[in-house]
């Protein structure tokens, strides 16, 4: 059985990512101990709150997460996990992100409500990336967010969403993956995106 450990640096609603990875077939694990994360087959990086503390919590593990990316470990972001990704937020001043997906975290534009809360569509640009496998366009996906990812590589976008204008929902890059939105609160839809991750792991 695969082994997936989630990154617990004090945000994020680890109990039902855990529950959601269990379901999908993988052992998972909420740790913040670099030996534990070295020891598992792919790492999530769940989040909700603000993005310069959890980059402060999660500074010391940082080595180990890109040591384990360039050792092979599939990689999974969620909401603030993925926008921690991004080279640099702007949210409560400037702040430099882990910079593997090339862009920017920006607050969403006035004239929509703040923060997105609730089920959107996914509009699918790259049906073929494993992480949307079976995943029809136009699935219902459950999003809670304040700020958005301006990216600069099309090629890294898997799936974008639409709240007056489009944004990233979903981007990759070999085995790095990350969503906007909540899998382990989207019902059957993310179910099945956390066990495409679990399968990419085993690949």
């Amino acid at each position: 059985m695969p082994k997936i450990a989630i990154v617990d640096y004090g945000l994020g609603n680890l109990r039902s990512i855990r529950k959601g990875l269990e379901r999908a077939g993988a052992e998972a694990i909420v740790t913040n101990e670099v030996h534990r994360i070295a020891e598992v087959d792919a790492i999530v990086l769940p989040g909700v709150g603000a993005f310069e503390e959890a980059l402060r919590n999660i500074k010391p593990l940082i080595p180990m997460i890109f040591q384990g990316i360039e050792g092979g470990k599939a990689l999974l972001g969620i909401c603030l996990g993925m926008q921690l990704l991004f080279t640099e937020s702007t949210e409560g001043g400037l702040h430099r992100g882990l910079n593997i997906f090339k862009g920017r975290i920006l607050p969403l534009p006035e004239g929509r409500k703040v923060p997105q809360i609730g089920w959107n569509t996914l509009k699918i640009l790259k049906p073929k990336n494993p992480l949307v496998k079976g995943i029809e366009n136009g699935s219902y996906v459950y999003f809670a967010h304040s700020y958005f990812a301006k990216n600069e590589v099309e090629e890294d976008l898997v799936a974008t969403v639409n709240y007056g204008f489009d944004f990233p929902a979903i981007v990759s890059r070999n085995r790095i993956f990350a969503t906007q939105f909540h899998p382990e609160k989207s019902g059957n839809i993310g179910l099945r995106i956390l066990k495409n991750f679990v399968e990419i792991m085993v690949t």
